[in-house]
C-alpha cells in the first residue's frame, strides 16, 4: 500500500528470491530443451510451481483484504513484520491501516494511539496521514479529511525510481477524490481514480470502493454503484462500513439521490 516504505535490503532479497529462482530454472530449461527434453520438462515445472505458488500467496492476501476478516488480516501483516527494525511503530500503523480497512475507526484510533513516538514514528508521517484521512472521513469529519489530503498530496515525493513515484502519486491522488467523495465535492473521473485504486491497493479496497459508490451517487449513475456494492462482505455492527452498506444500497435503488 505505501510503496515506497521499504524493508530492509536482507528482507527484499528474500522476498526476490522465489522470482529469481523460477526465471533461473526456466532458462536453464530452455537450454536443456534440446539436449535432455525430460530434464528440460521437469525444471520447466519446477520453474512454474515457484512462480505459481507465489503468485498464489499474493492474490490469497489481496482476498482476505477484500473479505472484511480483518482479525486474520492483522494476523497475517504481523507475521510479514514482527521482525523488522521500528516493530513498536509498525505495527501499530499496519493495525490501524488493517481496522480503517474494514471501517474499525475506534479500533484503529486506538492502534495509532499505541505507536511508539520516536524518529520512525515521524518518519511515518505520509502512513499516518493517509489512516487519518480514512478515518476523519469515516467519522463525519469530512473538511478535516479533504485539508489532510491536500497536505499528502503537496507533500515532497521520496528519492524513488519514476515507476515507484508514479505509483506514489496515483495513490495520493486516490485519497485526494476520497475526501472529496466524502464530502460531496467530487467529479464524476474521480469514480475512475478510486476504482483503480481499489484494485491496486487491496488494503484499502473497500474504503475506495465506497467511496467511488458515493460519487456514482451523486452524479446519478445508480446502476454502477449498485454494481459496486453488490459484493460487500457482511460489516459486524461496530464497523462503520455496516451503515454505509445500508445507506448507500438504499440511495443507489432511489429514483433520485441528492447530495
Amino acid at each position: 500500500m505505501f510503496p515506497h516504505e521499504q524493508p530492509p535490503l536482507s528482507q527484499r532479497i528474500r522476498a526476490w528470491l522465489p522470482f529469481l529462482a523460477s526465471a533461473l530454472l526456466a532458462a536453464v530449461a530452455l537450454r536443456l530443451v534440446w539436449d535432455a527434453p525430460w530434464l528440460g520438462a521437469v525444471l520447466a515445472a519446477a520453474a512454474a510451481y515457484v512462480f505459481w505458488s507465489r503468485r498464489r500467496e499474493r492474490s490469497k492476501l489481496r482476498s482476505l483484504a477484500a473479505s472484511g476478516q480483518t482479525d486474520e488480516l492483522v494476523r497475517q501483516w504481523e507475521q510479514a513484520v514482527h521482525d523488522l527494525p521500528h516493530s513498536d511503530t509498525l505495527i501499530p500503523l499496519i493495525h490501524a491501516t488493517a481496522y480503517t480497512s474494514s471501517g474499525l475507526t475506534d479500533r484503529a484510533r486506538q492502534a495509532l494511539e499505541r505507536g511508539e513516538r520516536s524518529g520512525s514514528w515521524e518518519s511515518a508521517a505520509e502512513h499516518r496521514l493517509i489512516v487519518e484521512t480514512l478515518l476523519d472521513a469515516f467519522e463525519g469529519e469530512r473538511q478535516s479529511a479533504v485539508d489532510k489530503a491536500e497536505r499528502l498530496t503537496g507533500m515532497p515525493l521520496p528519492p524513488v525510481g519514476p515507476m515507484m513515484r508514479a505509483r506514489i502519486v496515483e495513490l495520493r491522488q486516490a485519497l485526494r477524490a476520497f475526501a472529496r467523495a466524502f464530502a460531496h465535492l467530487s467529479s464524476p473521473k474521480d469514480a475512475a481514480v478510486l476504482r483503480r485504486a481499489s484494485h491496486k491497493n487491496p488494503l484499502i479496497h473497500w474504503p475506495f470502493r465506497y467511496a467511488a459508490a458515493v460519487v456514482f451517487i451523486d452524479h446519478g449513475k445508480l446502476a454502477d454503484a449498485q454494481r459496486l456494492l453488490r459484493d460487500a462482505p457482511e460489516w459486524p455492527n461496530e464497523s462503520a462500513f455496516a451503515s454505509f452498506q445500508e445507506e448507500l444500497v438504499q440511495r443507489s435503488h432511489a429514483p433520485t439521490s441528492t447530495s
